[in-house]
């Protein structure tokens, strides 16, 4: 069976798409959309991604018309949410680890849900 290999983009509707553009490439390093075809686009690392659809009613997204959440992997969570606190913008820190990593929760400028995921190290 062939199958899809990663994701090739994530397409959502903003209120002002350049200023959330620039929110995104500004705080977490997503840059822009290239304008033209020799521009490369941003480039994530190779890495475990989840794919998962939620129940209609869950309430892990934030507000009940929320239908969709993104969740970026960092290298270093505690860097990231000092950066990001740094710029004035509120994060939570899951206080507790799990087996598969440490998280966080902020929202973009349009409150638009991301959660930030630093997978934990594969046990040895």
């Amino acid at each position: 069976m062939e199958r899809v290999t990663g994701f090739g983009g994530f397409f959502f509707r903003a209120a002002d798409p350049a200023a959330l553009a620039g929110w995104y490439e500004a705080h977490l390093g997503v840059t822009r959309t290239p304008t033209s075809y020799g521009d490369p686009p941003w480039t994530q690392d190779a890495g475990p991604t989840v794919f998962a659809p939620f129940e209609a009613s869950t309430e892990y997204f934030g507000r009940p018309e929320q239908a969709w959440m993104i969740n970026f992997r960092v290298r270093d969570l505690d860097a990231m949410v000092a950066q990001l606190r740094a710029a004035g913008i509120d994060v939570d820190v899951e206080a507790e680890p799990y087996p598969n990593g440490r998280f966080a929760r902020l929202a973009d400028p349009e409150g638009n849900p991301i959660q930030l995921w630093e997978p934990a190290e594969p046990a040895a």
